[in-house]
């Protein structure tokens, strides 16, 4: 009989041997593992199509492993569509942003909240929040999202998405598109993110030396698979990890 697989004290999200792809035959992913380990930021990085991203999109739902396991909280969740992922706590910031540009930054932070839209002051008091987290959100709550600069706009994505109190975020390309002044702001949100809110986040990202200076835990994937994996200290010299960027 195969022994199963031990379970992981401090884990909240793992990917244990997947193989993922578009089609069926021809995997992305191929065995990899990943432990995304609680109140830390664990840290995927690689040259571009090694699957940092298709990774991602597995975890939150939106593609069925070929084989292999996702675990929440020692859970099995790969029955469960993204919806029910997001009410289970996992929530998923993909690169593109998709905010509603023509709608105001106050309508943005209330879609956060549909699943429990009937309960205003629980919403009310949700954007409460959001605003204390976001102090130039609240000046700007009812301005169109579009004028914003682009490290605002990531603000009320993030801001949305936290409305469900989520467990852990998964997020993709945080600063795609971002000058540097504007990218330091958003690695500063994600790194409060866990340090003052306990968040659990699992970071996909090209920007190897801003994701360095936050993540707790590193791993290197090249074609598909776990080439480094190691905290962060191992990563000092950049040399090692920038070869395969």
């Amino acid at each position: 009989m195969e022994a199963k697989p031990v379970p992981v004290d401090d884990a909240v999200l793992e990917m244990r041997d997947l193989y993922v792809g578009y089609y069926r035959d021809l995997n992305i992913l191929q065995g990899l593992n990943v432990i995304a380990r609680r109140n830390r930021i664990t840290a995927v990085l690689g040259a571009n199509g090694v699957g940092k991203s298709t990774a991602l999109k597995a975890a939150s739902g939106f593609l069925r492993p070929n084989s292999g396991d996702i675990l929440l909280e020692n859970e099995s969740i790969l029955a469960v569509p993204p919806h029910r992922r997001i009410l289970k706590g996992l929530a998923y910031i993909p690169q593109q942003p998709g905010i509603f540009k023509d709608m105001s930054v106050e309508e943005n932070l209330e879609l956060g909240g549909w699943t429990f839209r009937r309960d205003r002051k629980q919403v009310r008091g949700k954007m409460e929040a959001n605003y204390e987290r976001f102090p130039v959100l609240r000046d700007k709550r009812k301005q169109v999202t579009g004028e914003l600069s682009g490290g605002q706009q990531r603000m009320v994505e993030i801001g949305r998405t936290l409305m469900t109190e989520p467990k852990m975020l998964l997020v993709d390309e945080p600063t795609a598109g971002l000058s540097r002044m504007l990218s330091e702001e958003v690695y500063e949100m994600l790194s409060h993110l866990t340090t003052r809110e306990g968040l659990t986040i699992l970071l996909v990202d090209q920007e190897i030396r801003h994701a360095l200076k936050i993540a707790d835990h590193v791993y290197v994937l090249e074609l598909g698979r776990n080439k480094y994996e190691g905290p962060v200290s191992d990563f000092e010299d950049l040399e090692k990890a920038f070869w395969v960027a």
